[in-house]
C-alpha cells in the first residue's frame, strides 16, 4: 500500500479495500494451532472461531463443509486442532477471515507427547525440584482457593476445612476450570491472592474431568506462575489417577480437593487430643519426678543425723572425750617412759664420772691449766702439778724420775 494520497486527492472504498485485499492475497497459507469455539454450519459452510488456549485471541474461519466432515474424528467445541489456514479479505464487506484448506485434530498421544516434551524442559529447569518447594503453615490466617463456579470442588474444600477447623477463613476465587477462558483466569486469580498479605496459601481445585478438560493446568504459562508465586500453592486438580504438571510445580499435592482441605488446616478434634495427651504425660512425668523427690527427701529425713541430730551430737563428743583420754594415756605414758630412761641415764653418768672415781680412792693430776696428765712421761722437771682430791685439793712440783 505504496500510493500516495492528499488530503486533496484521496482514494475511494473500493481502490483501498481492493489494495488490502491484494496484500492479504500475498501472504500464502500458514499451519496454526488452537481450539475450536462457536462452531456452527450453514449450507456448505462450518463457521467457527479458532482461539488460542492461552492468550485472549481468536480468529474467525470458515470451512467448506467438505473439508470439516473428512477431519475423522470429527472436531466439537473445545476440540483441539491443527488447521492449515489461508487468510482472505472480503473486499465487499471490508473483512477478514481465514479459510480452512485442510483440517487434523490433535490427538490424545500427540497431546501427550508435547506435555512430556514440556515436563521435561520445566524440570531442566528445576520448577520441578523438591528443594523450591515450601512447608505449609500449621493454622494458616486466610486461605485463598481458586474453583469453577458454584463447583463441588469449592464445596468439598469449604464445607470439610470448617469442619476440621470451624474458624478457618477462605478468600475464594471463582474462575473457568475448562476451556479457552481457564488459563487466563486462573492465571490472574492466582496473581491477585499472591499479592494479598494476608493469604498464607493458595488452593486450586478442580473436579475430575478427562485429559482434553485438564489441559489448561498444564499449561506452559501458569505453571511458570505457580512456580513464582511467594505464596505456597496445593494442587487440588482431579481424581488420584491425574496429573497435570501443576500437581508437579505445586508446593503440595493433593489427590482431590477434600484431600486438600486436609492438608491446609488442622483437625481441631485431633489437636485438642494431642493436648489433652500431652497434658496427662506432662502429669505423669512431673509427678513421678515429685514422688521420687519426696522419696529421697524421706529417706533423708530418716538418717539418724536428721532424725535426732543431739543424739549425734552428744555421740561425737563421746568419741572426742574417748579419743583425749586415750591420748592423755598414750602422752603421760611416753612421758613416764622417758623419765625413768632419763634416771637411768643419770645413774650411768654419775657412776662414770671423775667425782665418782675420787671418791673409790684415787686422785686426778692436772697441770695449771686443768689439763689432765694422763702418764708420768708428760711431766717435766720442777713443772707444777696440782692433785685433786673428792675433798680437797694439793699443788706440788714434779721431780726427775730416778734411774
Amino acid at each position: 500500500m505504496s500510493a500516495k494520497t492528499t488530503p486533496e486527492q484521496p482514494l475511494p472504498v473500493r481502490t483501498v479495500l481492493q489494495m488490502v485485499g491484494g496484500w492479504i492475497g500475498k501472504l500464502g497459507t500458514v499451519w496454526v494451532e488452537g481450539q475450536i469455539t462457536e462452531l456452527t454450519a450453514r449450507g456448505g459452510t462450518v463457521f467457527l472461531t479458532l482461539r488460542d488456549p492461552v492468550a485472549n485471541m481468536s480468529a474467525r474461519v470458515t470451512c467448506p463443509r467438505g473439508v470439516y466432515e473428512a477431519t475423522v474424528p470429527r472436531p466439537v467445541d473445545g476440540a483441539r486442532v491443527v488447521m492449515n489456514l489461508k487468510p482472505d479479505f472480503w473486499v465487499n464487506r471490508g473483512s477478514f477471515a481465514f479459510t480452512a484448506l485442510e483440517m487434523r485434530p490433535v490427538g490424545v498421544g500427540e497431546l501427550l507427547a508435547r506435555l512430556e516434551r514440556l515436563r521435561q524442559v520445566l524440570a531442566a529447569e528445576g520448577l520441578f525440584s523438591a528443594d523450591r518447594k515450601r512447608r505449609l503453615p500449621f493454622l494458616p490466617g486466610t486461605i485463598g482457593l481458586i474453583c469453577g463456579r458454584d463447583s463441588a470442588a469449592e464445596r468439598d474444600v469449604l464445607e470439610n476445612a470448617r469442619r476440621r477447623w470451624p474458624a478457618v477463613r477462605f478468600a475464594v476465587e471463582q474462575v473457568a476450570v475448562q476451556g479457552p477462558y481457564a488459563v487466563g483466569e486462573v492465571t490472574e486469580a492466582l496473581r491477585k491472592l499472591d499479592a494479598d498479605p494476608e493469604i498464607e496459601v493458595i488452593v486450586i481445585a478442580r473436579g475430575g474431568g478427562s485429559m482434553e478438560d485438564l489441559l489448561p493446568f498444564s499449561d506452559e504459562a501458569l505453571v511458570r506462575t505457580v512456580a513464582a508465586c511467594r505464596t505456597p500453592v496445593v494442587s487440588a486438580i482431579g481424581h488420584e489417577q491425574d496429573s497435570p504438571l501443576l500437581d508437579l510445580v505445586a508446593d503440595v499435592r493433593a489427590s482431590t480437593p477434600t484431600d486438600a482441605a486436609k492438608k491446609v488446616v488442622p483437625d481441631v478434634g485431633e489437636q485438642l487430643t494431642l493436648i489433652r495427651q500431652l497434658r496427662d504425660r506432662g502429669r505423669r512425668v512431673a509427678g513421678g519426678w515429685l514422688d521420687r523427690e519426696l522419696a529421697w527427701l524421706a529417706a533423708v529425713r530418716s538418717r539418724p543425723s536428721l532424725a535426732d541430730p543431739v543424739r549425734e551430737i552428744e555421740r561425737r563428743a563421746e568419741q572426742a572425750e574417748q579419743l583425749r583420754d586415750r591420748a592423755r594415756r598414750a602422752l603421760t605414758g611416753s612421758l613416764d617412759r622417758a623419765e625413768a630412761s632419763l634416771h637411768h641415764l643419770r645413774a650411768r653418768l654419775v657412776a662414770l664420772s671423775p667425782a665418782a672415781t675420787l671418791e673409790r680412792g684415787y686422785a686426778i693430776v692436772q697441770r695449771p691449766s686443768g689439763e689432765v696428765v694422763r702418764r708420768a712421761a708428760e711431766l717435766a722437771p720442777g713443772q707444777e702439778l696440782t692433785l685433786r682430791f673428792p675433798d680437797d685439793r694439793v699443788t706440788v712440783r714434779s721431780e726427775e724420775p730416778a734411774t
